[in-house]
């Protein structure tokens, strides 16, 4: 039963603690638009996207009118594009990806995503001439979002695959040298990517998802920090307790947001993703959170731990709040999104490899990284291999989104603006992987993987 305190107590994280809906986002199948004709292809692709998801972002709007709460982006994820590929005579990816860009203008949605494959095993009818594509295809567009998932616990690590992704890197960044080198921003690396992830630019629509779907994605630091803050100085238990019951009220918002976006739309609702979602905004960090548990800054000592005992109690507040949890579901760490993170990646507390060390127990891994515009592609595959393996062996979802910013070093500032931020250009091993990462073949998925 809901009371004034309640009330009172939502409309101060809506206010005052950034609490929002970060993106609702809808799952599109089109796999029954696969032809043998490009243009064809392109026609169909065109038009159930438009038919899909014409009245999205009204939904949204009118929801944020009738409830208050704000909802920052509304998003279209598909069918990987790979997949689509694979039935065409003329594998033109960049003609593909130029439909999709109309399609999202057409709907008014902030991304569309999913130019996507899936290659942890090996490489299906498609999936070559998708990932040769995406560094044009990201420059030429604005609102697609490109991803590839490289490995998981069941099929072991592509490692051809992985060379390939660090010249992919590397290429989107000069492609895209004139625009801030915007491209990479817009390209997620995965290791067991899921199949209902609604947040940019890893969403992709799942094989096994519905025809049509709802997904929505929360966020809220600002909440989280704000309420340790109220706490003061208790033990860690009881640290861990008022985050889950935090997450709980988070989550039981999105789910309003997702059951009453399902019905207006007559849409299936999907799931909740979780994820503690940060923006460049002060107050709105999950380094400051970090802080507030008592490290004078994000990435001395303690902070894998601190960031473990967040994301845990993130999800069992959540998984209690509601019955389809999905996505991702935890806390990001994208430097460049967060205002803590960007702090502290300034003053030298965090690194590189203090950020690897965290992506152990976070929610995705190294995110949003401005790395040297001269490092090496066989180093950004490299960074790729060491996430894939922490993903691969703990059977979680690792990914990385790394930025060589062409023409600039470290100590070198990057912005991208908006929610993508800015962030400084942070240093990476200059020893050479080329010998290990050109060997090629699969790492073996791991003894875990056998749970028959």
């Amino acid at each position: 039963m809901l009371n004034a305190h309640d009330i009172l107590e939502t409309i101060t994280m809506i206010q005052d603690e950034h609490l929002d809906v970060r993106t609702i986002t809808m799952g599109i199948s089109l796999l029954d638009c696969c032809h043998s004709n490009i243009d064809t292809l392109c026609d169909k692709v065109y038009d159930k996207i438009t038919r899909s998801a014409k009245d999205l972002v009204a939904t949204g709007e009118k929801i944020e009118k009738t409830y208050g709460i704000p909802i920052i982006n509304k998003r279209i994820s598909i069918t990987p594009a790979a997949m689509l590929l694979a039935a065409c005579d003329d594998k033109d990816a960049v003609k593909l990806a130029k439909t999709l860009e109309r399609a999202a203008t057409t709907c008014g949605v902030n991304f569309l995503g999913g130019f996507s494959a899936l290659v942890q095993k090996g490489f299906a009818p498609g999936d070559r001439e998708l990932i040769a594509a995406i560094p044009e295809a990201l420059a030429v567009t604005d609102h697609i979002c490109a991803s590839v998932n490289i490995g998981s616990t069941k099929a072991g690590i592509n490692m051809d695959a992985v060379a390939m992704m660090g010249r992919v890197v590397k290429e989107a960044a000069e492609r895209t040298a004139d625009n801030g080198c915007i491209g990479p921003a817009k390209l997620v690396v995965f290791c067991n990517a899921p199949e209902d992830n609604p947040f940019m630019a890893g969403a992709f629509h799942g094989v096994s998802e519905p025809d049509c779907v709802i997904n929505v994605g929360v966020s809220g630091p600002g909440v989280v920090r704000a309420a340790l803050a109220k706490a003061g100085d208790c033990d860690l238990t009881a640290v861990a307790d008022l985050i889950k019951r935090t997450a709980f009220k988070i989550t039981r918002m999105g789910q309003l947001v997702a059951c009453e976006a399902s019905r207006m739309l007559n849409v299936p609702f999907g799931i909740v993703d979780l994820s503690l979602a940060p923006t460049p905004a002060v107050g709105d960090s999950v380094a400051h959170i970090l802080e507030e548990m008592g490290l004078e800054s994000c990435g001395c000592a303690g902070t894998t731990a601190a960031l473990a005992l967040l994301n845990d109690a993130v999800k069992k507040g959540g998984v209690m709040a509601s019955s389809h949890v999905g996505g991702l579901s935890g806390a990001f760490i994208p430097v460049t999104e967060d205002a803590g993170m960007i702090d502290a990646a300034r003053s030298g507390a965090l690194s590189i490899e203090k950020l690897e060390a965290m992506t152990a127990v976070c929610s995705v891994g190294l995110d949003m990284i401005n790395i040297p515009g001269d490092t090496a592609p066989e180093v950004i595959a490299a960074i790729i291999a060491d996430e894939a393996a922490i993903g691969m062996i703990n059977s979680k979802t690792t990914a990385v989104r790394v930025i060589p910013c062409i023409g600039k070093t470290v100590g070198d500032e990057l912005s991208f603006g908006g929610l993508l931020g800015e962030g400084p250009v942070m240093p990476v091993s200059t020893y050479s992987p080329a010998r290990f990462i050109h060997r090629g073949g699969r790492i073996p998925a791991p003894i875990q993987s056998l749970k028959n």
